[in-house]
């Protein structure tokens, strides 16, 4: 069975077939799904869709590029909700450079360094988004010893020496379909450097469809593509990549089966 750690299905591109993609996940293989929150507006929908579906659970958080409009009370909220099992993470939270019209780095640090301080109140694990901006990542995370938090860093994207940076802090590191793809020579090499038991599945659905589905909608049901990849890389099987990140996924987030 496989756990997605990362996935948007309230986003709209599902309104048409959520509940009839989420119907078919147990037949498919995929036992639990993590709904990660990206936005302050969504906080309260992510926490209502995990008491709807027994298989899923949630990460609330707030992504850096909509960090410009966060206030304290929105942190009360997340305070507030993370005291449910069904919360299992604060996320996704980090640094997002890429675009210029984004809030800016110094807004960007602020409610990273403030997110984290919430995951260290509520004693749970951080899912880290991280684009163009590696070096303040790794900084403000040993500043914060966020080795005392744990999680992981999603949708990796930078080198093997970077990657063994946040190993060292304890981090997992969130594997999805960028893997699949023949120009991903650098996240190739980071699986084929890690340990087995620090990888985590994830879609980020439903952005991020392996090969040979790039750009159409992601989804759950992509996995298995992700997991071949890594199998053949790590030299595993298929069902040894499914038990096992199976296995650091229930231990990241903490639930007991």
């Amino acid at each position: 069975m496989i756990f997605d750690t990362h996935a948007h299905y309230l986003d709209s591109r599902f309104d048409e077939d959520r509940e009839e993609l989420l119907s078919s996940f147990n037949s498919n293989g995929i036992k639990y799904v993590t709904e990660v929150c990206a936005a302050a507006d969504d906080i309260d929908s992510v926490y209502n869709f995990t008491k709807k579906y027994d298989f899923i659970y949630g990460a609330l958080g707030v992504h850096p590029s909509e960090t410009d409009k966060l206030t304290e009370n929105d942190m009360n909220r997340i305070k507030e909700l993370a005291m449910d099992e069904k919360i299992v993470a604060v996320g996704e939270i980090g640094l997002d450079y890429h675009f210029e019209d984004d809030p800016s780095p110094e807004v960007q640090k602020k409610w990273f360094i403030r997110q984290m301080e919430v995951a260290k109140e509520v004693k749970l694990p951080i899912i880290v988004h991280s684009r163009d901006a590696a070096k303040d990542t790794l900084d403000i995370m040993k500043d914060m010893n966020a080795h005392e938090i744990g999680g992981v860093i999603h949708c990796y994207s930078y080198s093997p020496e970077m990657a063994r940076e946040f190993l060292n802090m304890g981090f997992y590191i969130g594997i999805g379909g960028v893997v699949t793809f023949k120009n991903a020579k650098k996240l190739k090499e980071v699986v084929e450097m890690m340990p087995a038991d620090r990888i985590l599945l994830e879609t980020d659905c439903p952005y991020m469809a392996p090969t040979p589905h790039r750009g159409e909608r992601n989804s759950s049901l992509f996995i298995p593509l992700i997991i071949e990849e890594i199998a053949n890389i790590k030299g595993l099987s298929y069902d040894e990549v499914a038990d096992i990140t199976m296995k650091n996924a229930l231990t990241m987030y903490g639930i007991k089966e």
